[in-house]
């Protein structure tokens, strides 16, 4: 099963432009193999961003080829099943982030080793004895663990986050350090290291506010592992996207575009201890304390967006508010009931937008469209919601064809098929693409989709429908004069 996890993240995207690309790695490597020491960290600085449900780790390395030939591979490890949780992983030159050309591939290695890895191909060979400072960003799904696992409906939450206080590294770093952004300084407990093993002799973690510092750390060896924790208060819903399902759907002749999400999502907080209580509940109404219940969910849309709906698995809800004016448009919804720890609720959403907000034709190709919208949307909750997986179509003009598009948008599959709906010939085009380990925070990325429309092709649907009603009309007036009596009719004298 963990193959079988890490080997679906390892599939192609063919589509990202100028951005940081995961391609499929094809080789399996022994549960032995261990990267080539060709380069060394010189200086490392790990940022761990706890403020949302999920943790942004971003590492900044300065690295020195200490081989005598160029290198360009550069292995980045972590341990034995944390690979399937990993999501948008990027890679950037830190003293040039406009620089592109940075390639990660998963690299499948027996399924009996203990560590798995992270392949980064650098744009060019970096040469002997030169350095190059990297900034290397990814985000580490369903990574916070209530403690206690259950509380009181009105209690405070806290979460434990476990991860090693040298970060993860297959070469020999020479100086490294890792910083905590908590969101409350509100910490009961916390590993504490000797100072014996800090390079200027302090005891570890070192509190500022709501950071915490561990080192920094002298020299240490490739795989070097220091296992520490923190359990802090997050009195906030752990919002987790099972599924997301979203459909763009392009009507040239309506000058429309349709968007329509379906959501799978749970709370990964604390369960009840007790029963829920809706009169505690309602009480609790009046002065709004934090809560670990996801109670409404907010839809920032384009502006001019329109016709908003919100149905679950019951029929419509209510509980619904949309504000648009000139500036924003905001769709703020209330489930049908609060979503406690451990409780699941899924629904649809969808509006529309005027098309030629999101569609350009390209200039000297009357026949060639530009398709610009975002590759999904959900809600921008303060907590933040990570998605498991997410599968976005855009269905384009029956006849549409050449399609061609791109994203920064890691995707492990992309496939092209007929969606066939009312008064279709052949069905119209759709591209299918999913991506695994999104989280919101990429909630505004952009899929761009290129494709031709003949001009023939936009008078198939009317032909279709003037052919149809003729046919209705031809056989309606040979059923009428059709003679089915019985027996022979009397000539009139």
């Amino acid at each position: 099963m963990r193959l079988f996890n890490w080997a679906l993240v390892a599939l192609t995207s063919l589509a990202s432009a100028d951005s940081n690309l995961t391609h499929e790695s094809r080789n399996i490597l022994p549960s032995t193999f261990k990267p080539a020491q060709h380069f060394r960290n010189v200086n490392l600085v790990r940022n761990i961003n706890l403020e949302k449900s999920f943790p942004r780790e971003t590492i900044n390395v300065v690295i020195e080829n200490i081989d005598n030939a160029p290198q360009q591979e550069y292995f980045l490890p972590f341990e034995q099943g944390s690979i399937g949780r990993v999501g948008g992983l990027e890679v950037k030159d830190k003293k040039e982030p406009e620089r592109t050309g940075f390639v990660v591939d998963v690299v499948e290695v027996d399924p009996y080793s203990t560590t798995e890895y992270y392949k980064i191909t650098l744009p060019t060979p970096l040469p002997s004895k030169q350095q190059l400072t990297l900034s290397i960003t990814y985000y580490a799904l369903s990574a916070l663990t209530p403690l206690p696992a259950q509380i009181g409906q009105t209690d405070k939450q806290y979460v434990l986050h476990t991860f090693s206080a040298y970060a993860p590294s297959a070469y020999t770093t020479s100086k490294q350090k890792t910083k905590l952004k908590l969101p409350t300084v509100d910490v009961p407990d916390a590993t504490t290291l000797p100072p014996e093993l800090n390079a200027e002799g302090k005891e570890d973690p070192q509190k500022q506010g709501t950071s915490f510092t561990y080192g920094p750390y002298n020299e240490l060896p490739a795989g070097a592992v220091q296992e520490v924790s923190v359990r802090y208060d997050f009195t906030k819903p752990l919002v987790h996207g099972k599924l997301l399902e979203r459909d763009v759907e392009v009507s040239h002749w309506g000058n429309n575009v349709a968007f329509e999400e379906r959501h799978w999502l749970t709370n990964r907080a604390a369960t009840l201890k007790n029963h829920f209580s809706r009169v505690t509940y309602a009480q609790s109404a009046y002065y709004n304390p934090p809560s670990s219940a996801l109670k409404e969910l907010r839809f920032p849309l384009a502006v001019g967006s329109a016709d908003p709906y919100f149905v679950d698995d019951i029929g419509n809800v209510s509980t619904s508010r949309f504000r648009s004016n000139m500036r924003e448009a905001n769709l703020e919804l209330k489930p049908r009931y609060p979503i406690f720890g451990g409780w699941n609720y899924s629904f649809k959403v969808g509006w529309n937008s005027d098309l030629k907000e999101f569609l350009r034709r390209v200039k000297g190709a009357s026949n060639t469209y530009v398709l610009k919208v975002p590759f999904f949307e959900g809600p921008k909750q303060a907590e933040g919601v990570e998605y498991e997986r997410v599968v976005t179509r855009i269905i384009l003009p029956e006849g549409a064809k050449n399609i061609k598009f791109s994203t920064t948008i890691t995707l492990t599959s992309n496939t092209t098929s007929l969606h066939r709906t009312f008064m279709d010939t052949m069905g119209r085009t759709s591209l299918e693409l999913t991506a695994l380990n999104v989280v919101d925070e990429f909630r505004e990325r952009d899929l761009v989709v290129t494709y031709e429309y003949p001009f023939s092709a936009r008078f198939r649907k009317p032909l279709v429908i003037f052919g149809g009603l003729m046919a209705v009309f031809a056989v309606s007036w040979v059923l009428g004069n059709l003679d089915v009596s019985i027996g022979r009719k009397q000539k009139s004298v």
